[in-house]
């Protein structure tokens, strides 16, 4: 009972952490292959190359902040379907916003995203991570990737990646954490924000988030 109620405290705790993390490991490789590797190859490679990335630097970058998120950023921007992400994300209140909106609300969203939980990168182990036999179908538009991430207490995590197929390849857009899809939790925490406020206000608060370097994990 104590390790299923740690079990989901994890899950609850970690989710975007580990998110955030996934998607930065996903996006890493993801530039230099072809249009034609298969979803998989670009999460192996990935993993391969994060742990270069990191290898002797993560005191360093834990220390200082701005360093963290500029290589986050440098491994994550090019790679990562922010636009796609961020319309998911607002749902019905993409179609009502304006261009301007629409824009603040993608870079906002972005870099509170990646301040709030630039953590979780620093907490990757290689080890802990299995990619699991593709069973998707990469000739279409998107596809998941599966894998699992193995805790301290012996039992393993589901963890799987969303991708979309753009011309420059695939891209990320969303993490599912046993089940639990960071894409919908964040739209319906911010559909009842927004409603309750306005989109204006919502953007406003993502804003001033992106300006504070915050160490609170959920």
């Amino acid at each position: 009972m104590t390790n299923n109620i740690n079990r989901r405290r994890f899950v609850k705790r970690g989710l975007l952490s580990l998110a955030f993390a996934a998607l930065a490991v996903t996006s890493l490789f993801a530039s230099t292959v072809a249009e034609s590797e298969s979803p998989n190859a670009i999460i192996d490679s990935a993993v391969h190359e994060l742990t270069e990335k990191l290898d002797g630097r993560k005191a360093e970058l834990a220390a200082d902040r701005q360093s963290l998120y500029e290589l986050i950023d440098t491994i994550l921007l090019p790679r990562f379907d922010r636009k796609f992400a961020a319309q998911i994300v607002l749902a019905k209140h993409w179609r009502t916003a304006d261009e301007e909106q629409r824009a603040r609300f993608i870079e906002a969203f972005y870099q509170a995203l990646l301040r709030k939980y630039a953590d979780g990168v620093l907490e990757f182990d290689p080890d802990r991570i299995e990619v699991l036999p593709y069973r998707g179908d990469d000739t279409k538009s998107r596809t998941k990737v599966r894998s699992t991430v193995l805790l301290d207490d012996g039992s393993k995590v589901a963890v799987d990646y969303d991708l979309v197929k753009r011309k420059t390849g695939w891209l990320v857009f969303n993490v599912v954490i046993e089940g639990v899809s960071y894409v919908r939790n964040y739209r319906a925490e911010l559909d009842a924000e927004i409603r309750d406020s306005s989109l204006d206000a919502v953007i406003s608060r993502l804003e001033r988030e992106a300006d504070i370097v915050a160490d609170e994990q959920i």
